[in-house]
């Protein structure tokens, strides 16, 4: 792991970082020195991450998280600031996604993917964001996706979260003008994750399928989750005065042979 040294310390917390982009992040952020609380429900994933990072030279702490389940979250906020002290940097990157057709989905469905994408989010605000303002200082990234601006077929409901994030997000950004608190956005494209790994091949094959009949398979190509963690690094990493409030991360076509 390449290592990162900081003038300062500045305590961080990333949700949803038992893989992917989340455990990225965390192990970017510890590998530039700082001190990061991980939360998710997987804690034996946690758990090895932090060990990770420790061997590394880090500083890393993990607890269990719910996003969906208000006194999990507040409960996680409690236990990491008094682990680190006062959290300065918060990256709010749970997320979930199940496909499905908008005629035939349940409610149900919707619902519960709302409520981990943008009410989730909600409740990682509000759990830290008021010790933010008291302080006047600190970060907060939420992770997006490019389906934010363009859907895809049979991922309705994701599509709808992540829309509906940014409008979130954009929102906190002029709740929080002038008090010395950054909320930014992170805008991933295709990047490779377990996003999609637990789906049955009946819905694999929708999903796959409806990109090739709308021309959206063409030219596709996979980011690593570490590039997004670079991009949040120099989000958070942005000197006072400067606000990256949209940062948006495409992966790059392979150079073809002469």
């Amino acid at each position: 792991m390449t290592k990162y040294t900081r003038p300062e310390r500045r305590p961080a917390v990333v949700t949803g970082a038992s893989s992917g982009i989340g455990a990225a992040t965390a192990v970017r952020l510890a590998a530039a020195g700082y001190p990061v609380a991980l939360g998710a429900r997987r804690v034996d994933r946690l758990e090895a991450l932090v060990q990770q990072i420790r061997d590394a030279g880090g500083e890393a702490v993990a607890h269990p998280l719910d996003v969906t389940d208000d006194a999990s979250v507040e409960a996680f906020a409690a236990k990491a600031s008094a682990d680190l002290g006062d959290i300065e940097v918060v990256v709010s990157n749970a997320g979930s996604l199940r496909p499905g057709r908008i005629d035939e989905a349940a409610s149900e469905v919707f619902t519960a993917e709302l409520d981990v994408n943008v009410v989730g989010a909600q409740r990682v605000v509000r759990a830290f964001v008021p010790g933010m303002r008291a302080r006047r200082r600190g970060d907060i990234v939420f992770v997006s996706s490019d389906v934010a601006v363009r859907a895809r077929p049979f991922m309705a409901a994701y599509a709808a979260g992540k829309w509906g994030l940014e409008g979130l997000a954009h929102a906190l950004q002029m709740e929080l003008e002038g008090t010395g608190v950054r909320a930014s956005i992170v805008r991933p494209g295709p990047t490779w994750s377990e996003m999609g790994m637990d789906w049955s091949a009946e819905d694999t094959e929708m999903v796959i399928g409806g990109w090739i009949r709308f021309g959206l398979a063409r030219h596709q190509h996979f980011m690593q989750p570490t590039a997004l963690a670079d991009a949040i690094a120099m989000i958070v990493d942005a000197p006072r005065g400067v606000h990256l409030n949209l940062v948006e991360v495409n992966p790059e076509a392979p150079v073809e042979d002469a």
